[in-house]
């Protein structure tokens, strides 16, 4: 087998924040179980089912960990200079991490999995300032491409496990391919009038131009950005008008912004329902459905429905 020579760029000015273009040089990691760290709980997903056996994945951000203001610990210094490969979101999405991300990524093969999307598939919110939206696995073909940079990082780094790498992958895709076409199935339960989704955040916007939706966020597409009592206001003056019948929470930003929605548009003398919470930039509990991607997805997708179908 021939010696591996990996060259990954890091190109942190497009991903993670400015810096310099640097290089690292990967030894070979055939025969080796390939230690990853990953940041957020859906790349997690993904490397272990594209790795398989061949992978040892740690995850940062657990279940109700935001990462927009998530910032590396001590604790997770080390983790990242064990690793033997790190993946992360980019785009942005990581922000609180950019200064971490570049520093280690001089010593350790590091890849944003966002990098194989092309980005005129990207949304670039107006509001956004000029960047590209990272919520990307809420649409399940886009990340579908998300899984195919996992699957061909891997194969650079480990060219005697390829095989093993893409026939993962193709399974994996293939479960992606059923997972949207049953969110197209129940998405078009819901009446057109209907097909509005109103969160803490912006973080659905792949979902409602995929599915149908139209997805508006009390704050913006990061949660650093504070909501004001106008945006509060304006936003009940829409849900009141329109007679929506529901609302949803987050289970990674608080309930506080949208609970004074629901109360403002009762001060206009319309009752809109909490219609649960749904999983926007963490999954749920290990174990649990929602732990994994494709149940986080359906989960959403199912209390969409329910919240929205009278």
């Amino acid at each position: 087998m021939p010696k591996l020579f990996l060259v990954l760029g890091l190109v942190i000015a497009s991903t993670v924040g400015c810096g310099p273009v640097e290089t690292y040089t990967a030894r070979s990691l055939e025969g080796e179980t390939i230690r990853v760290v990953a940041t957020i709980g859906m790349i997690s997903d993904a490397v272990e089912h594209v790795g398989g056996e061949r992978v040892q994945v740690e995850g940062l951000m657990g279940p109700g960990i935001d990462p927009h203001l998530y910032k590396a610990s001590e604790g997770d210094l080390r983790r990242l200079e064990r690793a033997d490969v790190i993946f992360y979101g980019g785009l942005h999405l990581e922000a609180g991490m950019a200064d971490a991300l570049e520093r280690i990524g001089y010593q350790r093969a590091t890849r944003a999995v966002t990098n194989g999307i092309p980005r005129k598939r990207l949304l670039q919110p107006a509001a956004f300032a000029g960047s590209y939206d990272p919520h990307v696995w809420f649409d399940v073909r886009l990340w579908g491409d998300a899984v195919e940079e996992v699957r061909d990082t891997l194969v650079e780094l480990d060219p005697g496990s390829a095989e093993l790498y893409r026939q993962n992958a193709a399974a994996y895709l293939e479960e992606l391919d059923a997972l949207d076409a049953y969110v197209r199935e129940q998405a078009a339960r819901v009446p057109p009038r209907q097909r509005v989704i109103i969160t803490a955040h912006d973080a659905f916007g792949y979902f409602g131009q995929a599915y149908g939706f139209d997805v508006r966020g009390l704050q913006g597409i990061s949660t650093a950005s504070e909501a004001g009592a106008g945006d509060v206001q304006a936003l009940a003056e829409f849900i009141a008008e329109r007679r929506l019948p529901a609302i949803f929470v987050e289970s990674s930003v608080s309930s506080r912004t949208i609970e004074a929605v629901r109360e403002a548009v009762r001060s206009r003398g319309f009752d809109v329902e909490i219609g649960g919470s749904l999983y926007s930039d963490a999954m749920g509990d290990e174990g649990t459905p929602e732990g994994t991607y494709v149940g986080m997805v359906r989960h959403n997708v199912d209390t969409i429905v329910a919240g929205l179908v009278e």
